[in-house]
């Protein structure tokens, strides 16, 4: 029987037994996600370092049962915003992995036109709100996120019978984003106004290559800094996916009814380096093949074989993952590059007009529209003449 888990005064893993079973066909397609992730990422790795491929690239691999385990504890209206590890994110929340990978290679067919690359994959329609290259920049986003919904809930609806969206957001960060300014800030105005979100720490240890003890207070208990912005701190073992879906479907369930932010300590371990060009110096092989022992897709087809998973099913999601993967790979090479004149597009709102090339996008919206700005900017080159 699967366990979850819930905090303790102390904010520990509290674990419970008296959980229903997971369907099995929904366990199965748990391991597909994962073995799907996997896949991809390793690919990724081959196509990086034959250069088709560039910039940055952080890989998820080690970490699937995270994106996996939380994502399902969501329903597909609830916003979710993460960093720059990402691509196992996009997957779970449903982004297709010919648009994934045509972004990783910079193309027309990726989810971003190929502008985002890596580190920037975006799914509105999956309500995934990126991607985000900046070390935290996402935490401010993701609480901007949740207040939107509290004010959509309790403003602009509120005077509407059953009209409340009740979404709740998931904004991921890693360890090392924990000593940004702009995180402790955001976390301040979701415990002060009250806001829906989790703020989901994919704590793996080493913020690229300094161990979390080393370079963050409280590095052993992080779940501790919650306290101090009137939240609640929960410590999750993301290193498997039935402990973390439980553990999240309990957390996601409260916030929705309370509308009260909650910290997670999700703790994992990437396999990888912080990114291709890591060479890992900074932690011992041991440390790794220890970790690699407990490989989260590893521990959910333990799982499954004892409820009836052959080792016949197992290859067959094996292959299915791997030609999806590699259609996608073809289909991004066959994706055209985008060309310099799209360098400008998606810049500027629609009713400005694409970008032509002057300092004074052509706008739209008619003669009235047109006049209207030409005042507005008469008046200013008044003002500037006065001066």
């Amino acid at each position: 029987m699967p366990t979850s888990a819930s905090s303790n005064a102390d904010g520990h893993v509290r674990p419970k037994s008296n959980r229903p079973e997971v369907p099995m066909a929904t366990a199965k397609n748990w391991l597909r996600e994962m073995m799907l992730i996997r896949e991809f990422e390793l690919r990724c790795m081959q196509a990086y370092q034959d250069k088709k491929i560039g910039g940055f690239c952080h890989v998820y691999i080690g970490q699937e049962a995270v994106a996996v385990g939380t994502i399902a504890a969501t329903e597909a209206r609830d916003p979710i915003v993460t960093a720059y590890r990402d691509h196992g994110h996009a997957l779970a929340r449903g982004m297709d992995p010919k648009h994934c990978m045509a972004e990783m290679y910079g193309r027309i067919g990726g989810c971003a036109k190929g502008k985002g690359g890596s580190m920037h994959m975006f799914d509105r329609d999956n309500n995934l709100f990126g991607g985000h290259g900046i070390v935290g920049a996402q935490i401010p986003l993701g609480v901007g996120l949740a207040f939107a919904t509290k004010y959509e809930d309790e403003v602009i609806n509120a005077d509407k019978n059953g009209g409340k969206s009740n979404r709740v957001t998931l904004a991921f960060l890693g360890d090392g984003a924990l000593n940004q300014g702009s995180v402790h800030e955001a976390m301040n105005l979701a415990g002060l106004f009250d806001l829906p979100v989790i703020i989901i720490c994919e704590n793996n240890g080493y913020s690229m290559g300094t161990s979390i003890v080393r370079g963050t207070t409280m590095g052993h208990q992080i779940s501790a800094k919650a306290e101090a912005y009137g939240m609640e701190g929960v410590e999750i073992d993301g290193m498997d996916v039935l402990e973390t879906y439980w553990a999240m479907k309990e957390l996601v369930d409260k916030v929705r009814a309370t509308s009260r932010p909650i910290f997670v300590d999700m703790r994992c371990y990437r396999f990888k380096g912080h990114s291709m060009s890591d060479p890992r110096k900074y932690r011992t092989r041991e440390e790794e093949e220890r970790y690699e022992q407990g490989d989260p897709i590893g521990v959910l087809k333990a799982h499954l074989e004892l409820r009836g998973l052959t080792e016949d099913d197992h290859k067959e999601i094996q292959r299915e993952v791997r030609a999806t993967v590699k259609a996608s790979m073809e289909w991004a090479e066959n994706s055209p590059i985008p060309p310099t004149s799209d360098l400008y597009r998606d810049v500027y709102r629609e009713r400005w007009g694409p970008y032509t090339g002057s300092s004074e996008p052509e706008m739209l919206g008619g003669a009235e529209t047109e006049c209207k700005f030409n005042a507005i900017d008469t008046t200013i080159d008044r003002k500037v003449d006065l001066l």
